[in-house]
């Protein structure tokens, strides 16, 4: 690998100006940077277009003709470059804004040319802006597709635009003859007609035709996903192998007392699923690291529940961990009066518990009169010490740093057993990426009885179609949230804040009929608990509030969701703010209100909200929309580092290669037969540079 970890200035035509610039820009510090950085798109140059034709094609068309006449118009900034460019069927403007007197004496008029660009339109008049233009005596030698590199003003100013950066990249490829060994044993490649390496490289960066350059780019996304999933696996195999987990060989009376007599409802049959999964688990003693997945109102909580009894059981304590105050005292009401008629000890503690409480409480969970503790980020604190803890519930794990979640494998003699929780369903193929060193639960019914949300887009034209139906719903004697996505005025975005929309709120819903409760980020915890509990007792009949209201506020008698500027939110956000309502009896609306222009992005979030309450839908639009990275925040952690393949349109290439993952570690785990030597020194590689996610997740 040496020839490709060559700093890129040694590159013919790239010297030190141009090598500071790659690496800043595009990140390509060493040949392999440039190797692997890869077109986004390729242009056919097979195909003429003719001008008579240019108002009828969609995009960038490509012309053969001569320039009959230049000429400089304007003064000072405003002035352009304007050339004559015809052929047998007609003629069409050529436009330059910047660069006039270079481009005009670098122009022959009378010679035939190859123009290349996007024509638009001015009055009845088409003419292309800032042309690709190239001598027709040169592109007899040039192949039909034209690969499009990623550039921008900074490596254009250096010569490295798109065609810039293709020139180097042919450069190095004639160097590179031979030098890229093929990794993958034979018969992976035979199992999958997979093109070679060597081949695939020059194909992707030298195109001959789409079918060549398709089988290129399945190669490389397919190498890029096979040693992530070849990675998790190993990861997740050492995990298993290193940490052993307590040995939980009873179901336990507490568990048993609770299921027979207690339990507030049947459990649905995938709750009892993923009990089964986690029991499996907990009894043969080896330490679960478990993904829990389940849509707003699936039941994770109890299916939490029972697992944290299975530990009581079998004389352990239990922990579970919310990433709110709110969210943990939610926790804690609810499991308190669970187990309320069971002779159990359950205790919360947060950044807001008392002093005195506090020692009480470190003394009980010391000593073992505490089973289960509910708590926020203030359980890991270093004075926080278990008697025996064996397993700890994670809620919403994605709002805990690694660091945090790490210091929770150190409160007991051997790490406690771990389910995380979320209710933010993640797509199967980001599933097997993120948490493929997990085992994945899926709560995938919502318990009987439940009533889907209706979800309505309402313009502000109808504001007061929507006010009259709060009314109308408040006389039926329910609640409503009125949530919106700013506290205060911000210049530069048009957000209906929260100030003024509490006062709009309160002048259409006035006292005494009407009560209202305002809550929001920079209130203090106390005061933002008090407006709460008003409106859990149902004192107060809307909740205005912003998005801390997300999680963690049960109110079965709430049936309206409306969501001010909710062009402005993902979709994610849309899908947990819903799920506020329709926990109660009663059928529940979510109205979805946005001002006249919403982005194209915007609207297909809104329709996508108002077509469908599937969780796991949803996750895939939002997948689509926005990228892996930002759904699952780990853009710059060093997680994803895919140069070619996309998560959001490459899901049947991440089930192929972790099955080919699979079936590699399954008969060979350690690497060790002659033609898997490539495998082990490619992952050594990679291995080097990651964090060991499996362990803290």
């Amino acid at each position: 690998m040496d020839f490709f970890n060559t700093p890129i200035e040694y590159l013919k035509g790239v010297g030190a100006e141009r090598g500071g610039v790659l690496r800043k820009e595009a990140g390509i510090a060493t040949f392999w940077d440039l190797l692997n950085y890869f077109p986004f798109r390729y242009v056919d140059r097979s195909t003429y277009h003719q001008v008579k034709d240019v108002s009828y094609v969609e995009g960038s068309v490509q012309l053969k003709g001569k320039i009959v006449s230049l000429s400089e118009l304007g003064a000072g900034r405003a002035k352009r470059l304007k050339a004559i460019f015809e052929d047998e069927t007609g003629s069409i403007e050529l436009v330059w804004f910047k660069g006039a007197k270079w481009i005009k004496n670098s122009l022959q008029i009378g010679t035939l040319y190859r123009v290349y660009g996007n024509p638009k339109r001015f009055g009845t008049a088409w003419s292309i802006p800032h042309p690709e233009l190239t001598l027709f005596a040169n592109v007899a030698h040039e192949k039909g597709l034209q690969p499009i590199y990623p550039s921008g003003e900074k490596l254009a100013a250096k010569g490295l635009t798109s065609r810039g950066i293709e020139k180097l990249t042919f450069e190095l490829l004639q160097q590179c003859n031979g030098k890229i060994a093929e990794i993958l044993p034979s018969t992976l490649m035979e199992q999958y007609a997979l093109m070679g390496r060597e081949a695939a490289y020059q194909a992707i960066h030298v195109p001959r035709h789409q079918q060549e350059t398709n089988k290129a780019q399945f190669r490389l996304k397919f190498d890029e996903l096979f040693f992530l999933q070849l990675e998790l696996l190993i990861r997740k195999q050492v995990a298993a192998s290193k940490a052993k987990g307590y040995e939980f060989p009873l179901v336990g009376e507490p568990f048993q007392t609770f299921y027979d007599q207690h339990i507030p409802f049947e459990l649905t049959q995938a709750q009892k699923r993923v009990l089964k999964e986690i029991r499996a688990d907990l009894r043969t003693g080896k330490h679960m690291n478990r993904l829990l997945q389940g849509d707003v109102g699936s039941g994770k909580t109890l299916v939490a529940l029972l697992t944290m009894l299975f530990a009581v059981g079998n004389g352990f304590q239990a922990a579970l961990m919310a990433p709110t105050e709110i969210l943990a005292q939610q926790h804690f009401v609810t499991i308190q009066e669970l187990v309320a008629p069971m002779n159990l000890g359950v205790a919360i503690l947060t950044g807001s518990s008392k002093t005195k409480a506090r020692r009480e409480l470190h003394e009980q969970l010391e000593n073992g009169e505490i089973d289960i503790l509910i708590g926020t980020h203030a359980l890991l604190e270093p004075k926080v010490v278990f008697k025996n803890l064996g397993i700890v519930v994670i809620d919403e794990q994605h709002r805990f740093g690694v660091a945090q979640r790490a210091r929770l494998w150190k409160k007991n003699t051997s790490p406690p057993h771990i389910l995380v929780m979320t209710a933010t369903p993640i797509p199967r193929t980001l599933a097997m990426t993120f948490y493929g060193d997990l085992d994945v639960s899926v709560i995938d019914e919502l318990p009987p009885g439940r009533k889907p949300i209706q979800t309505i887009h309402y313009y502000e034209q109808s504001r007061l179609k929507v006010f009259a139906f709060i009314k109308q719903e408040i006389a039926l004697g329910r609640q409503v949230y009125i949530v919106y996505p700013l506290i205060s005025e911000s210049e530069t975005l048009d957000y209906q804040n929260l100030m003024d929309g509490y006062e709009a709120i309160t002048r259409n819903f006035p006292r005494p009929e009407y009560q209202v409760s305002i809550v929001h980020g920079q209130m203090k915890p106390e005061a933002k608990d008090y407006e709460m509990q008003l409106f859990v007792e149902g004192k107060t009949h809307i909740m205005v509030a912003t998005t801390v209201i997300e999680v963690g506020v049960n109110v079965p008698n709430a049936s309206v969701m409306v969501i001010e500027s909710a062009e402005r939110f993902g979709l994610s956000q849309l899908h947990q703010l819903r799920g506020r309502v329709g926990r109660g009896a009663e059928k529940s609306y979510c109205i979805l209100m946005t001002g006249d222009k919403v982005s194209k992005e915007g609207k297909k979030r809104l329709e996508t909200m108002v077509s469908t309450n599937d969780g796991f839908k949803i996750s895939e639009v939002d997948l689509e929309i926005r990228g892996p990275g930002d759904i699952m925040g780990t853009q710059q952690s060093g997680l994803i580092n895919l140069k070619l393949a996309d998560l959001s349109r490459d899901g049947q290439i991440v089930g192929i290669a972790r099955e080919a993952a699979r079936s590699i570690l399954l008969d060979d785990p350690n690497f060790e037969k002659p033609e898997h030597s490539y495998l082990r020194a490619e992952l050594k590689r990679l291995l080097k540079s990651k964090p060991n996610w499996g362990k803290i997740s």
